[in-house]
């Protein structure tokens, strides 16, 4: 009797399993060794540095937990695409974190080594080292901590660090902090540091006090009332010495060493309710960001939902004026933010429908957002046996009206206090809007399908810096189907479809994947600028990919080209070159 085509996969994975499954164990056994060993040095250096523990108890009494991620790229040059020729062949992004814990003590460190950075990383990240370290204790009402942290204040608008490392970025403190609940629902923050810029320290230190009271935990420790409030402030400041510097070879201006910033916020539940709002203000902060002009800043987010059984309502609105916040009043690039305005717009995760991701525009926008999700009740005509799920969702953003400040008749002129601006005015230009339905089924056991529509509208000018570019205005399709043949196997088929007249025109891209679950993928995929007005830069970027996983051991393999473009996570951007090659990922835990 012949071997089936499906059963000859599944004999070929079990005899890879065998051979992966020794390589990840072997290499997590040395990866947990060589954590004991740097453990053990810490150990000894908090003995010598005289502190009350006992190395071997310290050890044994704890418990040691951690994670490894290494991504190494393998480059070939590949003129027609722009993939530049690299060096070094191969380049190394790699980190492991180690965390350890004993009652109420925590301490942990963060070791990196880029050699050299991956193309898209910023290159001041060459090297290796431990830039991230801390220890913390803490009872029921204190946390203290001292190193490096990651901290937010409400939204974030005024406060919040943190590490995205697709983006390459982290701009954690380093410092001391403090967390105080001195009453049933009262929680006080208290931080000083500074921040991390790549393996230095930023010049400017940053100083926040925090407060947040739920009522209803102070007042009705009963819980009789049926509407939950907490109310929420914060102040920030930044000192960077004070500076003079010359402005186009004429003005010689004089720069604040201390900036402050405050917000208030709060939050309101009932029911199907919920309503949040958050305002900040920063005082006149003129920075290379702001063309140094002596204009406070403000910001105002407010969001409203609604959801019940099958159905979820969400409205947001958002103004942001002149609200970029830095550690360093010179720096332009993806470093140093003390504050974080995320974009208000879907975050798309299909390649085609992520392709023109929207950036916030720190000096000016006003943005209103809008999300509808309901659920086709299951059993009916319409929704079947499962329900049918829809989403629709719409975004616009435009500039802010911007008119001369008193005495003054240059809009944004250096040493001014810039302009003036209505506030709940919008201004004349779009920056970017977006229209976006999905509609999601499942049909069956095995068979689920995925239907979604976009149309956007992107000032590339704007948000990419393309001075003279049209707007650019696409039609985006995608279809996801997914068919399972049993509880191991199954395919996925995709296919996706951008249409425009702008920018490179229009693109294809489709992907067939196969699981083998719960340990393998395999998956390729295309995509193809088929409608580029260039007809000699219409090219395929195929990709082959697969990936092999171990309870929390993965390891993936993809090989292929990447065209140039912008990936955005949460407002926050970074230009990824085009690139042709090897690209392996490593990723472990325990």
């Amino acid at each position: 009797m012949p071997v089936k085509p499906l059963m000859r996969i599944n004999i070929f994975a079990d005899k890879i399993n065998l051979i992966l499954s020794s390589l990840i164990t072997n290499i997590q056994i040395l990866t947990e060794l060589n954590f004991k060993a740097i453990l053990t040095g810490v150990t000894a250096v908090l003995v010598l540095a005289g502190l009350n523990v006992r190395g071997q108890a310290f050890l044994e009494n704890g418990k040691v937990s951690g994670n490894f991620q290494l991504d190494a790229q393998v480059y070939q040059a590949d003129s027609a695409i722009g993939a530049e020729e690299v060096e070094e062949k191969m380049l190394m992004n790699a980190f492991a974190n180690l965390l350890y814990s004993n009652g109420n003590f925590n301490a942990g460190l963060r070791f990196e080594t880029y050699l050299n950075p991956i193309k898209g990383y910023d290159p001041r990240y060459k090297g290796s080292g431990v830039p991230y370290w801390f220890g913390s204790w803490k009872n029921e009402q204190f946390e203290i901590t001292v190193g490096n942290f990651y901290e937010q204040f409400g939204s974030g608008m005024v406060l919040r660090s943190y590490e995205e490392r697709n983006l390459g970025y982290d701009n954690a403190f380093k410092g001391a902090k403090v967390k105080f609940n001195p009453y049933r629902g009262v929680t006080l923050k208290g931080l000083i540091g500074t921040q991390r810029f790549f393996w230095e320290q930023g010049p400017g230190i940053v100083r926040g006090i925090d407060g947040e009271f739920a009522l209803n935990d102070m007042f009705d420790k009963e819980g009789k009332c049926k509407t939950r409030v907490t109310l929420g402030g914060s102040f920030v400041s930044k000192y960077q010495p004070l500076e003079e510097i010359t402005v186009n070879d004429t003005s010689l201006l004089k720069l604040p060493a201390n900036v402050a910033s405050w917000a208030a916020r709060f939050n309101v539940n009932h029911g199907k309710f919920n309503f949040d709002g958050e305002y900040a203000n920063k005082m006149n902060d003129p920075t290379s960001l702001n063309n140094f002009i002596y204009k406070n800043g403000q910001s105002l987010l407010f969001q409203a939902s609604y959801s019940q059984k099958g159905l979820g309502v969400i409205a947001s609105a958002k103004r942001t004026d002149n609200m970029g916040f830095k550690s360093k009043r010179t720096e332009t690039g993806n470093a140093l933010d003390i504050n974080y305005l995320p974009a208000l717009t879907r975050q798309h995760t299909y390649s085609l429908s992520a392709m023109y991701p929207y950036a916030t525009q720190l000096n000016g926008e006003m943005a209103v957002q809008g999300q509808v999700n309901y659920k086709i009740p299951r059993g009916s005509a319409v929704g079947g046996k499962y329900g049918t799920d829809i989403a629709v969702n719409f975004a616009r953003i435009t500039s802010i009206k911007q008119e001369p400040a008193e005495g003054e008749y240059t809009i944004g002129q250096s040493g001014t206090l810039g302009y003036k601006s209505p506030f709940f005015e919008f201004g004349d230009e779009l920056y970017f809007q977006d229209l976006n339905v999905e509609i999601q089924r499942k049909f069956n056991n095995r068979y689920k399908a995925l239907l979604s529509y976009v149309y956007l509208n992107y000032n590339i000018d704007v948000i990419e810096g393309h001075p003279g570019d049209p707007m650019v205005k696409a039609h985006i399709l995608i279809g996801d189907l997914t068919y399972k043949y049993d509880q191991k196997n199954a395919i996925k088929l995709e296919l996706q479809h951008l249409s425009t007249k702008q920018d490179d025109g229009d693109w294809i891209l489709y992907l067939v994947e196969y699981t083998v679950a719960p340990k393998w993928f395999f998956t390729f995929s295309d995509q193809y600028n088929y409608g580029n007005s260039e007809k000699d830069r219409r090219f395929h970027y195929p990709t082959f990919a697969m990936g092999y996983t171990q309870g929390s051991n993965r390891l993936s393999f993809t090989y292929g080209k990447q065209r140039e473009g912008i990936i955005c996570v949460g407002g926050v951007c970074r230009n990824v070159p085009a690139s042709n090659g090897l690209t392996i990922t490593l990723t472990s835990s325990f």
